[in-house]
């Protein structure tokens, strides 16, 4: 069985509807959804966008099967948005496309059928995109919170820190940071090339997160980080 077939499976357990919403290479690109009735927060989470970061898509299949995404919210979970790279075990798909630089003018499958499925749905409270970084020294964040909505950002942080080292660095990826938190700025118009984050914070979301393991730790350690970190977003919502 695939990863996809047991993401598809755990989630028919756990009493999600699973939408296949486009077919690359002959393997489903899949969204989970649950909805449960009365006020709850619509938390939005994806993984997979990058094919050489294998611990998100499997981090979403653990918490899946252990109950983690329940009745104290309605979710929408693209668990695995790049299966032709995960197979290949590239960043890119198999166009040679980083999907995480599609999505302003999208040119791969995965990109236009990811944001069209992403227009039929609701706006959401928060986004979680999971994510590996093959050169970071520790876990960091990414948060768009242009609003200033309470933040999620420094929880996540305190918590991963307890089973991963956080990235101390005052510059990551090129942007300043602090104790492993980037806050860009500017206006997202002025960038070519548009992450999937960037997309959800223009059309979907006024709180987002990418979150970064790093990849030169042992797969279950990155996996529990990022694991650590949704779940104590979840929980603060």
């Amino acid at each position: 069985m695939t990863l996809i077939e047991e993401i598809e499976a755990a989630g028919r357990a756990a009493a999600f509807r699973v939408e296949r919403f486009g077919e690359i290479d002959g393997c489903p690109l899949v969204a989970l959804t649950k909805r449960t009735s009365g006020p709850r927060p619509r938390i939005y989470v994806s993984a997979g966008i990058h094919g050489d970061e294998p611990a998100a898509p499997q981090a979403m299949l653990d918490m899946i099967e252990a109950g983690v995404f329940d009745g104290r919210a309605i979710w929408f979970l693209c668990p695995l948005l790049n299966p032709a790279g995960l197979a290949r075990a590239t960043r890119e798909n198999a166009s040679g496309i980083d999907l995480n630089r599609d999505y302003r003018n999208p040119r791969s499958p995965e990109a236009r059928a990811h944001i069209a499925w992403l227009r039929h749905q609701p706006n959401f409270d928060v986004t979680l995109a999971l994510h590996e970084d093959w050169e970071a020294t520790g876990f960091y964040l990414y948060e768009q919170n242009p609003e200033q909505r309470p933040s999620l950002a420094a929880p996540m942080i305190e918590a991963v820190a307890r089973a991963c080292p956080i990235d101390p660095s005052n510059l990551i990826d090129g942007r300043e940071a602090k104790d492993g938190i980037i806050r860009p700025g500017g206006n997202p118009f002025e960038r070519e090339l548009w992450p999937e984050s960037i997309y959800l914070r223009v059309h979907h979301a006024t709180l987002t997160y990418t979150l970064e393991t790093p990849s030169g730790l042992p797969l279950e350690q990155r996996i529990a980080a990022l694991r650590i970190a949704v779940e104590t977003a979840i929980g603060r919502l």
